[in-house]
């Protein structure tokens, strides 16, 4: 009996043996002619096999590409796009350089502090100003249950955000945030309704 462990492993698995086994076949084909007949045919199997992808940009230039690496880059056919490389498909990726600055209030997290600095930009009279720094408030509130599950007045909440801003937003005392408890129960009420969402479509 022949096992696939025995066989040759496959280039592109997601396109199967039997595929890999035309390109092999077209990539022998003496005549360059019927070579590249072949190579169309198997363009267009590939591309059947497909069909959610007929919308993707350059679709068939992604298929002339996976043709020549099921060849091992061996394949000689008149492709109607540049033929990859064989070194740039195999060429490392770039280290992505992930954010070095430094968060100051960690548990606030870096886009609260972006949030501010948006804040101290709109003019003092400007009404969306008020709007944000109250959402801001809001937000620095929840985080903090969040992170240390214990509670937090407003006013010490406006406090670290007046502190934040180097004192350049002055906050409305006046104006309460959410409360802890409905703001609790608001939660258990999301993840009970998401783990009946998550069993009913086991």
């Amino acid at each position: 009996m022949d096992y696939n462990t025995q066989r040759n492993q496959l280039i592109m698995p997601e396109y199967g043996r039997n595929i890999q086994k035309m390109v092999d076949y077209a990539t022998e084909i003496k005549d360059r002619e019927k070579r590249n007949k072949a190579a169309k045919i198997i363009i267009k199997v590939i591309g059947n096999l497909n069909p959610h992808l007929r919308d993707v940009a350059d679709f068939k230039h992604k298929l002339w590409d996976h043709l020549f690496i099921m060849s091992n880059f061996k394949l000689d056919v008149d492709s109607p796009f540049e033929k990859p490389k064989k070194d740039t498909l195999s060429e490392k990726p770039e280290k992505l350089l992930y954010p070095q600055s430094r968060i100051k209030y960690r548990h606030y997290g870096k886009i609260i502090e972006q949030l501010i600095e948006k804040a101290k930009e709109l003019d003092e009279k400007d009404e969306k100003r008020d709007l944000l720094i109250h959402a801001i408030a809001n937000q620095m509130k929840k985080s903090h249950i969040n992170w240390n599950k214990e509670h937090i007045e407003d006013n010490d909440v406006f406090e670290n955000l007046e502190k934040f801003s180097n004192n350049q937003i002055k906050t409305n005392r006046n104006r309460s945030l959410i409360n802890v408890d409905e703001y609790y129960k608001k939660r258990k009420r999301v993840n009970y309704s998401n783990n009946k969402n998550k069993r009913r479509n086991k």
